[in-house]
Order: C-alpha cells, then sequence, then structure tokens
C-alpha cells in the first residue's frame, strides 16, 4: 500500500505540473492533493471497530463476539473467543514487560540486530530516491517537467517489485535474498555515482541515472523491504515482540528521518556522485552485517531462534567483529 500510494503521488504530480502552465505555486496544489488519502483515513477509523483482543482484555466479550462475528463463522467465532480469553488470562499472570528485560546478555544480541536490520534497510538510501528522485533526475539533466514525468517509472518498478518480493517470500531462504538485494542496490548506487562523476552534462546521463534508480528500487522493494519488515516479526521472543519491534522501528524511523534531512543538504555540498559514493560504502557496511551477524530464520520456529540466540556466546561475537574489523581494514586499503 506504501508504495502503490508514492506511484499515485508520483502520477498526479506529473499530470499537475504538466498542465499548470510553468505556475510556481503548484507545489502547494501537490501538498492539498495529498492530504485528502490521509483526511478520509482519519473519517474512516471513526468507523472501525477494536479488535477482540482489545475488548476481551477490557472485559467486555459481547463486543469481542460481535466484532468476531464480522470476520469468522459463529461457530469459529465462538471457538475463537475462548481462545482469546485464555490467552489474555494467561497475559494477565505474566510479569510485564519492560525495557530492562531488554538488557539480559541474549536478548540484547536479538535487539542488536533488529536494528541493524532496520537501519540496513534504510542506509541504502531507498527514500532518499523515493522522496528526491525527481530531484536526482532534474541534476542529472533532465527538465523539472520531465523529470516528475519519469520519476513514475521508479513508483511502477517499486509496486511490481513488492509484489515479486512478496511472492518471493516463500520460495526462498531471507538471509541470501537479503544478501543478493544489498548486492544489487550497492552496485546500482556505485554506478550512479561513476556515470554522474564521468558523464556529466552530456545527453545520456540522466537516461542512465533514470535506468540505474529503477535496478536499485527493483532490488530494493522485491528483496530487502519484504525481508526486512519480515524478520523484524521472527527474531524476537513472543513475550517481547511488542517492545522489540517497537523500539528496532522507531530507530528504522529515526535513520529514515536524518537521511532525509542530510540527503539534499549533501546534494548541494558535494554533489551528485559523491552522495552515492557515500550510499555506495554504505551498502558495502550493510553487506558486511548481514553476511556476519545475520542467521536464517527461514523455516525455523521461535523456539529454534530462541535457542540459537541464547547460544551464540559473547567470544564468538568478539571473533566475529575482530574478523569485520580486518575485511573493512583491507576495503579500505
Amino acid at each position: 500500500m506504501i508504495v502503490s500510494g508514492q506511484m499515485l503521488a508520483y502520477v498526479f504530480n506529473a499530470i499537475i505540473a504538466n498542465y499548470s502552465g510553468g505556475s510556481t505555486h503548484i507545489w502547494r496544489y501537490m501538498l492539498v492533493l495529498a492530504t485528502l488519502p490521509a483526511i478520509l483515513l482519519w473519517i474512516g477509523m471513526f468507523f472501525v471497530p477494536e479488535s477482540p483482543r482489545w475488548y476481551a482484555s477490557k472485559g467486555k466479550l459481547k463486543s469481542a463476539l460481535r466484532v468476531l462475528h464480522m470476520i469468522r463463522h459463529p461457530k469459529r467465532a465462538r471457538l475463537e473467543l475462548v481462545s482469546i480469553k485464555k490467552a489474555v488470562h494467561n497475559e494477565k499472570k505474566n510479569e510485564k514487560v519492560t525495557f530492562r528485560d531488554l538488557n539480559i546478555p541474549w536478548i540484547r544480541r536479538i535487539v542488536f540486530l533488529g536494528i541493524g536490520i532496520a537501519v540496513v534497510q534504510q542506509i541504502t538510501g531507498v527514500n532518499s530516491i523515493m522522496y528526491y528522485g525527481t530531484h536526482i533526475l532534474h541534476d542529472a539533466g533532465f527538465q523539472t517537467n520531465v523529470a516528475l514525468v519519469a520519476n513514475i517509472a521508479n513508483g511502477l518498478i517499486s509496486v511490481g517489485a513488492t509484489l515479486f518480493g512478496i511472492w518471493l517470500l516463500g520460495k526462498v531462504n531471507h538471509r541470501p535474498m537479503l544478501l543478493i538485494g544489498l548486492t544489487g542496490t550497492t552496485c546500482a548506487l556505485l554506478l550512479i555515482g561513476i556515470f554522474s562523476l564521468t558523464l556529466q552534462g552530456t545527453p545520456a546521463l540522466p537516461y542512465l541515472v533514470l535506468g540505474m534508480t529503477v535496478a536499485f528500487l527493483g532490488f530494493q522493494q522485491a528483496t530487502i523491504s519484504p525481508v526486512t519488515w519480515l524478520m523484524l516479526s521472527e527474531i524476537f521472543p513472543q513475550k517481547l515482540r511488542g517492545l522489540g519491534i517497537g523500539v528496532t522501528v522507531f530507530c528504522l524511523w529515526i535513520t529514515n528521518f536524518l537521511i532525509s534531512l542530510v540527503f539534499p543538504v549533501l546534494l548541494e555540498w558535494i554533489g551528485l556522485s559523491t552522495t552515492f559514493f557515500v550510499f555506495f560504502v554504505c551498502g558495502l557496511g550493510a553487506i558486511t552485517f548481514v553476511k556476519h551477524f545475520l542467521p536464517e530464520t527461514k523455516g525455523k520456529s521461535l523456539e529454534e531462534l530462541e535457542k540459537h540466540f541464547r547460544s551464540f556466546g559473547r567470544k564468538k561475537v568478539k571473533q566475529m567483529l575482530a574478523k569485520i574489523t580486518n575485511e573493512l581494514y583491507y576495503l579500505i586499503e
């Protein structure tokens, strides 16, 4: 839904820009148009009931059953309500999870991995391309109106690649899928940097940059993005899942905010090519992290993953950190 909304935004922005007659105030119409889906969503939320589990936790069992009847067969709804009541009763017996629980050594490693996965998804620069695609294409050589139309290609590939990625998740192991995606995006970032450095001012540059952004988003949306959200839901134990995912997703959006804030500043200060060389280096760091730290999660139960994390010793972590440091040293040299 996110990439579909972004694609529609690109389409409407291109239409508004090309029928505006060169007006300098069209950005206002673009922003107003973007608020309409948000307003509809806000109104719609008044008609959406609470979840059956929430009603059951408040003792409102009739309301919980009413909601279940909307989405389940009556017989199944009653059985599910019994299951929800038992789960709510068991949860009340358990101690409330706090941030202190995240400091348990083996859980701390899961939190580290979760934050790492979240940061990896963002430091590829995906949202710099999604947010500033028109700006990038304009800097590469397209006219503003042409760049707005060309940017629709980024939206189309994002939607198609996301659908393909959802299908691919059930067919391929997640760790190699993530490594392949990161390799593809890192190569695309490197080529954008090389092309913009060596072909600056040539007619071919904007088309090559557009081709590389499309290739980048193909790898990103088909592999990295779907694997990120799936893995974040898989690595945390059931008891800590809500808090753990909350912490990692917070770090994801903070990273998104910082990169989106800094990206236009970098374009102004160091130019298009050097900016993408910076993202290329970040991509190498992301590949190194996934290769050495991230375990495979496909086909493993929560219990199996918990056993893996519990048995992962501190000595092994130190050995892996030393190995990574040496590899990065040789890469820089």
